[in-house]
């Protein structure tokens, strides 16, 4: 299970909840889940806030960061981070 916890800037796109907990499923049982499966997952089940946090191409937007275990996830390698159980991702706008 991963959380997303949510700016208000984008809640109004999941009924004004300020997190959303989806299933990340790993490729394989050797492997962990990464925040791309966390993503892909999201969009099945909140596409409308999912086209927002990534773009066409499916990356992560140019405005939004995302933290995991404290870490900004773009350091941790984007979207093939592992995320450990039970992770909290916290979605914030870019500061310019």
């Amino acid at each position: 299970m991963v959380v997303f916890v949510l700016p208000s800037s984008l809640r109004r796109w999941v009924s004004g909840r300020s997190e959303v907990k989806v299933f990340a499923v790993a490729p394989d049982t050797d492997a962990s889940p990464t925040l791309g499966s966390a993503l892909d997952t999201l969009r099945r089940t909140h596409p409308l806030l999912e086209e927002r946090l990534r773009d066409d191409y499916g990356r992560i937007r140019r405005h939004i960061s995302m933290f995991v275990s404290g870490e900004n996830a773009l350091g941790l390698g984007g979207l093939d981070c592992a995320l450990p159980p039970g992770a909290e991702v916290y979605v914030m706008p870019s500061l310019a």
